[in-house]
């Protein structure tokens, strides 16, 4: 086996394969947070939901979703319960996009991103939050059995 080989199958680079998509995911929920609220705007966003069938005051939660999210994914806090979380929020975005083609490149955007993201979500949730991760310490921290030493007397 080669030392290429042998790196790939250990466990360092799962972590980091682990960390990467966490990274990645994150920093994409944060971009799509901030086009919502700095380039189509609240209100933006809010016709745009409404056009497709969803009630306008649901961008707010899609919002805070996605910013809330995107930081939890980039400190890898609750990887495995937020990238389910954020399943939802994908299953959604579906709809605008299903109807123009697999391509993103589509006139008003296909649904293969949407798609991918969605399931790199669930990947995400399967393996974990890697390496360089708040889960990751939480791990580590010795837990607290309740129990008190008693002196006896």
């Amino acid at each position: 086996m080669s030392r290429i080989e042998s790196f790939l199958s250990s466990s360092s680079a799962r972590d980091a394969g682990a960390t990467v998509l966490r990274i990645a995911l994150g920093a994409v929920f944060l971009a799509h947070a901030g086009a919502k609220a700095f380039v189509f705007t609240f209100a933006g966003t809010a016709r745009f939901f409404e056009a497709h069938g969803f009630p306008g005051w649901t961008a707010g939660p899609v919002f805070l979703a996605e910013l809330l999210g995107g930081l939890a994914l980039v400190a890898g806090f609750r990887t495995r319960l937020v990238a389910l979380g954020l399943v939802p929020v994908m299953l959604g975005a579906l709809k605008p996009h299903v109807g123009n083609g697999w391509m993103f490149t589509s006139a008003g955007g296909g649904w293969e991103y949407v798609a991918f993201l969605l399931l790199a979500l669930v990947a995400q949730a399967l393996v974990g939050s890697g390496a360089l991760a708040l889960d990751g310490a939480r791990e580590r921290r010795p837990a607290s059995t309740g129990r008190t030493a008693s002196v006896a007397g």
